[in-house]
């Protein structure tokens, strides 16, 4: 069900790099319907998926990594509108085409209906960390293109970047205005998970994941030091961090967040796999 939502995103992600090489209005509305039929075809995959499972289709590392691409073109989609700012397109939607890429390759299963998977609080904490791991995806492309721009800054050679892509203040901008948004929804997030986790365990049949479920879980510990890292990055600037710096910081945050979905999703975690 994941190869049409794939195949788009591939067809958009060719149509931003025409774009980005020839930025005319016309290509660029291109892109943007390409994307948005992306979105939408997905979204039928996402709600067939809900149907199929009785909840939200966010059980396995697969499914979950389907709705994080989800997530994360919606919130692209919405930034992209909202600002009328397409030049970082071909970043994102080049990512979303290689997250895809793995549900592609693992199709999530229909899960087996659970009364853990059912619970409102199992809804809302991973949807909470989705969409927080999304604003850090953007926040990511943000800080790669900062860092870009700045080094042709500082090199005095203004030319493929400095004419596609906005001021370095108004990408520094962005970057922390998605990382404050990913940085409400991961504290959300993991407070609701841990409230979910201890209903589960006493309003439920005993479950062998909830058994085998605990705080030193690599893929809970990554969690935690994610909102670490990006409580770090909130703190930084009055810490006296450059933009540049923080820049970086939001590209190292978001490898620790890839790192925690697929191969710590895939093969370390031990109970933290719904």
């Amino acid at each position: 069900m994941d190869l049409l939502p794939f195949l788009l995103y591939l067809a958009a992600a060719i149509a931003y790099g025409r774009y980005f090489a020839t930025p005319e209005h016309a290509s660029g509305r291109t892109a943007t319907a390409a994307l948005g039929a992306a979105a939408l075809a997905h979204t039928f995959v996402i709600g067939m998926r809900t149907m199929a499972a009785g909840h939200a289709p966010f059980a396995g590392t697969s499914a979950a990594l389907s709705a994080f691409v989800w997530l994360l073109a919606l919130a692209y989609l919405y930034t992209e509108t909202t600002s009328g700012e397409r030049s970082m397109g071909l970043f994102i939607v080049v990512l979303l085409v290689l997250l895809e890429s793995i549900p592609v390759l693992d199709t999530p299963m229909a899960d087996a209906p659970s009364t853990v998977l059912q619970s409102p609080l199992f809804v809302v904490h991973v949807s909470a960390m989705l969409f927080a791991y999304a604003s850090f995806g953007i926040a990511c492309v943000i800080g790669v293109t900062y860092v870009l721009m700045f080094k042709e800054i500082k090199k005095k050679q203004l030319g493929f970047f400095y004419k596609r892509l906005p001021s370095l203040q108004v990408l520094d901008r962005m970057n922390m205005r998605a990382v404050r948004i990913g940085w409400v929804f991961i504290t959300a997030g993991i407070v609701v998970g841990g409230a979910w986790a201890m209903t589960s365990a006493v309003q439920t049949a005993p479950d062998p994941r909830l058994r085998a479920m605990t705080i030193v879980d690599p893929k809970i510990l990554i969690a935690f030091l994610c909102w670490g890292v990006y409580s770090f990055h909130l703190l930084s600037r009055r810490l006296g961090w450059s933009a540049r710096r923080s820049a970086w910081l939001s590209a190292i945050g978001f490898v620790i967040v890839i790192l925690n979905f697929v191969p710590v999703g895939f093969f370390l975690t031990r109970s933290h796999n719904f």
